[in-house]
């Protein structure tokens, strides 16, 4: 380390991104210190992914019992099955203690320094760290910005925290409303919509695009509607907005037709979960002492990581996370914080978004890695090549046969000229599980012509992906 700096590096920000950043950075031999000015783990440990899969995890378990059907064709009865709201959520709040206690212990065993407070740039190579005791200059040869974000709350919703709430409150599940609508048909909305129809509550979701789940591949989304919703009697609304929102017993909520624009609806209900996304927590960092502006919140980077300035890395100044705007997903924000690692030490990396995979923990699950099809058949349009696709299904898989489980399918998106992969598209059981072979396989661009000579466990979930790899190696 250089005497003329305090660190070799400080990262602001000690959510995942920032976490996974720092024991990297120990190991390459860099020293290190880590500001936080609230919780070990950011969202994602404390108000996000642990949370919401430990009341997943428990609230599958309730349905799983209390479907009968599916049960009885396993030769297995089971009783009356209760639960208690509050055992459910202290699960979740203990995973989340343990988890963020662990983080917190492996950076102290790599002497990390973790400083608590208001961390922002003050200049170059030097941070301003506003402390309970007072105001705090440190000195480093690289900074990196891993401040995460927040949920978005639209104009016209008056949230409460109690009655109309974000995640952040809906982790805790300090109630069970008896009728709850759920603003937003993204991975949040959708899971908490599994959490709460498991748990005895009904759903209305409203959706302000014309398709539900508009994220997802069109014909994944069309499938999920009538596994995760229509089976589940949740009223759902499309095209329309929710324009204002009053907390209160009850709930009310003005849906307006998203194209008249008119008042089509009042729905009076118990409570409301606005899950519309996410916006990056970028105020009051210091950007402007380096003159750099964001892009409707978010830092531009490059995908060496480096933040931008009138399209120019910034000497010494990195970005990674939710922040960034790339891939709002945990695992995405540590894996950027790899990466910025690697060329802060002078090892030329960039990060290949493309293969970076992404899950729904609902039931089933739904994954995904790569391109859409409606994606993939844009950019043969400008690259000149032809796509195609092949899908497989779960009832046709002995694993998921002998697991009562068949609803599902795999989808694989491919370049017919040459056979690369460029997307899967995975509902169904174990759904986040078996992506991750996909993930591997975009991220070494391989072909279905190789993949399909790869040899699965048999009888496993995983030959759904084998057998449609040989599919789409017979339409090349």
């Amino acid at each position: 380390m250089s005497e003329q700096f305090d660190y070799d590096l400080v990262i602001i920000g000690a959510g995942v991104g920032g976490h996974g950043a720092a024991i990297h950075a120990v190991q390459c031999g860099l020293k290190t210190a880590i500001i936080e000015a609230k919780d070990m783990g950011g969202t994602c440990v404390n108000r996000g992914c642990i949370p919401s899969k430990a009341l997943l995890a428990a609230s599958g378990r309730v349905r799983e019992l209390r479907d009968t059907h599916h049960l009885n064709s396993l030769g297995i009865q089971v009783g009356g099955v209760n639960f208690q709201r509050e055992a459910i959520a202290d699960h979740a709040t203990n995973l989340v203690n343990k988890i963020r206690g662990d983080l917190t212990n492996s950076l102290k065993r790599l002497k990390v320094d973790t400083i608590h407070g208001w961390g922002k740039i003050l200049d170059s190579q030097k941070v301003s760290v506003l402390t309970d005791n007072g105001e705090k200059i440190i000195t480093a040869k690289d900074i990196m910005l891993c401040p995460g974000s927040v949920p978005f709350v639209p104009r016209g919703v008056e949230i409460d925290h109690k009655t109309v709430f974000t995640s952040d409150e809906a982790v805790k599940l300090e109630t069970l409303p008896q009728w709850i609508a759920i603003i937003g048909s993204g991975y949040i909305g959708l899971e908490f919509s599994d959490i709460y129809t498991a748990l005895g509550c009904e759903v209305t979701m409203i959706e302000a695009l014309d398709t539900l789940m508009p994220g997802f591949d069109p014909e994944i989304s069309k499938l999920a509607e009538r596994i995760l919703l229509k089976s589940r009697d949740i009223e759902t609304y499309s095209g329309v907005f929710a324009t204002k929102i009053t907390p209160g017993s009850p709930v009310t909520i003005e849906l307006t037709d998203a194209k008249t624009k008119e008042v089509i609806d009042v729905l009076e209900v118990d409570a409301c979960l606005v899950a519309t996304g996410r916006i990056p927590a970028t105020k009051n960092l210091g950007l402007e002492n380096r003159g750099i502006e964001t892009q409707r919140g978010f830092i531009p980077v490059n995908d060496r990581l480096e933040v931008l300035k009138d399209g120019e890395p910034v000497p010494h100044l990195w970005a990674i996370g939710d922040a960034t705007g790339k891939m709002m997903l945990a695992h995405a924000a540590s894996g950027q914080g790899v990466i910025a690692v690697e060329n802060i030490c002078g090892r030329d990396k960039t990060i290949d978004y493309r293969s970076i995979p992404a899950a729904a923990f609902t039931h089933p699950e739904i994954s995904y890695v790569g391109l859409t099809e409606p994606q993939a058949r844009e950019l043969g349009e400008q690259e000149g090549f032809t796509v195609a696709s092949v899908k497989t299904y779960f009832k046709g898989n002995s694993k998921a046969l002998a697991e009562g489980e068949t609803d599902g399918i795999a989808k694989v998106v491919f370049r017919q000229d040459t056979g690369e992969l460029l997307g899967v598209h995975i509902i169904g059981i174990h759904a986040s599980d078996l992506i991750q072979e996909a993930a591997n396989a975009i991220a070494q661009r391989q072909s279905v012509t190789h993949l399909a000579f790869n040899v699965h466990t048999h009888p496993t979930l995983s030959e759904v992906l084998d057998e449609a790899f040989k599919r789409a190696e017979v339409a090349v």
